[in-house]
């Protein structure tokens, strides 16, 4: 149920392989720091002209090469990129794809257990099955104040991603299970962590800072990060696309629904603002994660109350939100249906989660000049129109309304009315696919 694949899965969503979905788009807002690592050119068999990025790390050569397109003796048509396997590791789940060129999927692993022991047995059967990849991508999701850019992923960043792993206890431990199976099978080619936390970077202090003192933002670095950065980036490319603009004159609010869910407002192509903060918890109800709730009543739990901290957290990470709430499920469409057959429980857990998203939703709003479409995106999003319905009909203040058009296929798509004041857009999740291109950005540019 909590599952966060992407912060986006819930069990049992998965809807197949997406092959046919292209890579367009550019790498995104995001950075990367500038390499020493020079690319080396070759001529392979065909004629090809191929470029080989050599990096080293660790006293260890790495490589990733691409050639350009040109068409062999055997009619085969080479291209500029190799297979890059990206791993996309969830608190309940796993997702190994090899990208070949223009984004097809060449081969792929999905597993909903978490990541652990048989993450290096997926790994290597994946390995086995071919095709071998030039480089890996890796998901994680926080960098913590350090990283604030896609990295190629050498001893010194995998020690800050121990450190930092406290900061999302759900997500960077299991991913970090992935990393290091993957770096020991894959030890010669080049490994990118690629972050959630950067398309947030760039957020403003009136929208980073918590009313806290000085010193614990200073010392322990409370600052507010952001989350569900990769499917935004992938999202705002498509959404710009689809309604035929480019994303640096966009004003946007987009919401990411899955296991966990966020908002977020991008003027000018950017993030400017975001519901979630120093971790993944703060924001909007979710499947099993409470959202915020007052830290009074938290620090009343401890010392009024006497919980435990690690039982305090465990609740609002594992046994709250949509759960607990409905005492049933965290899993919206499970709700929908109890909801019909009368479940006023059910019903209660969906009106709190649809009246969280408007909230959310019009806070974004506050922070853009205008807004020029609402984009959904995250399995929720995507495939659950009952929720969509529900919160574009409680936000006429905005100009949205209801009747909005269910998805018809698994593709970007505008599903409000034609001449509607504010298009709905859906962009199906793409985290993998942004990984993608993020992993192949940072390896050109070096």
């Amino acid at each position: 149920m909590g599952t966060d694949q992407g912060d986006a899965s819930l069990p049992g969503r998965g809807r197949g392989s997406k092959s046919a979905r292209l890579e367009a788009g550019s790498a995104g807002p995001e950075g990367a720091p500038p390499s020493t690592d020079r690319p080396v050119f070759r001529v392979d068999q065909s004629g090809a002209r191929c470029r080989s990025v050599q990096a080293r790390r660790d006293g260890h050569a790495l490589s990733f090469e691409g050639c350009s397109r040109n068409e062999g003796e055997d009619g085969s048509v080479h291209t500029r990129s190799s297979p890059v396997l990206v791993a996309d590791a969830g608190s309940s789940s796993l997702r190994l794809t090899v990208f070949g060129d223009g984004g097809h999927v060449l081969n792929e692993h999905h597993s909903e257990s978490p990541p652990g022991k048989g993450a290096i047995q997926a790994l290597r059967q994946l390995l086995k099955e071919g095709p071998p990849p030039a480089a890996a991508g890796h998901r994680i999701v926080h960098g913590g104040p350090e990283l604030r850019s896609h990295t190629l992923l050498d001893d010194a960043v995998r020690a800050r991603l121990t450190q930092v792993a406290e900061l999302a206890p759900l997500h960077v431990p299991q991913a970090l299970t992935v990393v290091d199976a993957a770096r020991e099978l894959l030890p010669g080619v080049p490994h990118v962590a690629c972050f959630d936390t950067v398309f947030h970077s760039g957020l403003t202090a009136a929208a980073r800072e918590y009313a806290v003192p000085t010193g614990w933002r200073e010392t322990y670095g409370l600052r507010r990060y952001g989350f569900h950065g990769l499917s935004y980036a992938w999202a705002l490319a498509r959404a710009a696309e689809l309604l035929g603009r480019r994303p640096e004159r966009l004003h946007l609010v987009m919401v990411h629904l899955g296991g966990g869910c966020s908002a977020c407002a991008v003027r000018d192509g950017r993030s400017v603002d975001t519901t979630m903060g120093f971790t993944p918890l703060e924001g909007l109800v979710m499947s099993r994660r409470s959202g915020s709730i007052d830290p009074g009543a938290l620090t009343w739990l401890l010392t009024g109350k006497n919980l435990a901290a690690n039982e305090i957290e465990d609740v609002l990470n594992q046994r709250s939100g949509l759960l607990a709430l409905s005492g049933t499920s965290g899993d919206t469409r499970d709700l929908v249906r109890s909801r019909t057959a009368g479940d006023e429980r059910a019903a209660l857990a969906l009106d709190v989660f649809t009246h969280q998203c408007r909230r959310g939703i019009a806070g974004m709003a506050a922070s853009l000049s205008r807004l020029d479409a609402l984009v959904f995106t995250g399995e929720i999003g995507e495939d659950q129109p009952e929720i969509r319905e529900e919160v574009c009909a409680g936000l006429s203040v905005f100009g949205l309304t209801g009747g909005l058009r269910p998805l018809v296929a698994e593709r970007p798509e505008m599903v409000s009315e034609p001449g509607a004041r504010v298009p709905v857009v859906v962009i199906p999740t793409g985290e993998a696919q942004q990984i993608n291109v993020e992993t192949r950005a940072l390896l050109n540019r070096a």
